[in-house]
């Protein structure tokens, strides 16, 4: 034996962290264990390494180069308390017509911020409650459209209450953060880098700033932290506070900030809205006053007397059908909004690799397709996921026929080349039947 631990070792190590979360639930938790160089190693094999870089320059097979080397300098560095926190790099995407901004953390606090996310993991994961779907180990936005479905169908229907917080990875107040998490966790190691991280500020255009609201920047351990922030605010406060004094059946399901609540009564609905505003004004959080709302959802009445409503949820519009023996159902597509922007993105791909050989392109734009499958191919939705398949096909036209002036592409011979490239079939990959 050479002392070397394995990652299985470190592994245990977070299930001794999660026992111990279990075994006093009610207590501050004073000392989680040391980040040891094999805890490292294992939060290196973690992060991706095919991102963009961060204020130093360095990418993840640079750093990767001299990996022994680099994580033990990083070792020392959180051992004797001497570790800064680096600005985030700030880019700006295109969104919907727009941009939106990104934070990229330097390759080495993304590997030192997955190391203390997967410590805070192990608490909290005991602390969680069910509602809560995003960003958690074994949980998925699917899991919360079922858990959704159910539930509703399960009340015949009600009143479902849309939540949009209005820019809350920008607007998380850090002061409640640190109160939150210290209720829970007194290890000053992790106090401290958390502390770091919320501090370290934001780099654009060569100028660093230091926002004194939001999480960390395209930081992994912002996921984590945003949930402890919504598990206090929302998860814990709604089923411990609300639900035993209302009247009627209630339900929460929350995706990292996306949430939506059930209610089989309509004053039970209305009540909640009336204090939810003043629940998040208290965090620092603002509800957008548009875009949470209040929306009838129940099955069409024989008489026509009553309309379904409809919203939109994890990117796919809700709304009443028929099953094929007649039974009110809650079906679910692809939300219009959602459906423009894969075919924006699919387009703006084609435009910029039209010169490619088309065996390149088709491949490419398989990939695609079949990711755009793989999230949004669930029972029912078959006719936009149809919808989507031919438009693709229809700007894959456009942009080959643009290639030059002379290789305008008519639609017969297009489909003959179909033939010899098809792009993948619809395909229902989340079965309520399987």
């Amino acid at each position: 034996m050479n002392g070397r631990m394995e990652p299985a070792d470190v592994y245990t190590k977070l299930q001794r962290i999660a026992e111990l979360a279990r075994r006093v639930p009610d207590r501050a938790l004073t000392s989680l264990g040391r980040i040891d160089i094999d805890w490292l190693k294992e939060a290196y094999r973690l992060t991706r390494k095919d991102g963009a870089v961060g204020v130093d320059g360095v990418a993840a097979e640079q750093y990767a180069a001299s990996l022994d080397a680099n994580l033990q300098s990083l070792l020392e560095r959180v051992r004797t308390a001497s570790y800064v926190a680096p600005p985030v790099r700030r880019v700006h995407i295109p969104k919907d017509g727009g941009t939106r901004p990104i934070g990229i953390p330097t390759f080495e606090d993304k590997v030192l911020q997955r190391a203390y996310a997967m410590m805070l993991e192990a608490v909290y994961e005991q602390e969680f409650l069910n509602c809560s779907y995003g960003f958690r180990p074994g949980r998925s936005a699917h899991q919360a459209l079922d858990s959704f479905w159910k539930q509703t169908m399960a009340m015949g229907g009600g009143w479902v209450l849309e939540l949009d917080i209005r820019s809350y990875y920008d607007t998380l107040d850090h002061g409640q953060l640190r109160q939150i998490i210290e209720r829970r966790i007194r290890d000053g190691a992790v106090l401290r880098h958390i502390g770091k991280w919320l501090k370290a500020g934001v780099m654009e255009e060569r100028r660093v700033r230091h926002p004194e609201r939001g999480t960390p920047q395209g930081g992994v351990i912002s996921p984590i932290l945003s949930n402890i922030y919504l598990h206090e605010v929302l998860d814990v406060w709604f089923e411990r506070e609300v639900q035993p004094r209302l009247k009627g059946r209630a339900f929460l399901i929350r995706y990292a900030d996306d949430a939506v609540l059930g209610f089989s009564l309509e004053e039970d609905a209305r009540r909640v809205l009336e204090v939810l505003s003043k629940r998040f004004e208290r965090y620092g959080l603002t509800l957008h006053p548009e875009k949470t709302r209040l929306v009838r959802f129940e099955p069409k009445r024989h008489d026509g007397g009553n309309d379904p409503g409809t919203f939109d949820f994890l990117g796919f519009t809700h709304y009443w059908g028929k099953s094929r023996k007649g039974k009110a159902i809650i079906k679910r597509k692809t939300a219009s909004k959602r459906l423009r922007r894969a075919v924006t993105r699919v387009s703006q791909w084609c435009r910029k690799h039209r010169h490619e050989r088309l065996r390149t392109q088709h491949q490419g734009l398989a990939r695609r397709i079949r990711g755009h499958y793989g999230y949004y191919g669930i029972t029912g939705n078959s006719r936009m996921l149809a919808k989507f398949w031919h438009t693709t096909e229809r700007v894959w036209q456009r942009w080959l026929s643009r290639r030059s002036q002379r290789a305008t592409i008519k639609w017969e011979r297009f489909k003959q080349l179909l033939r010899v490239f098809p792009l993948p079939s619809p395909r229902i990959v989340h079965s309520n039947y399987r």
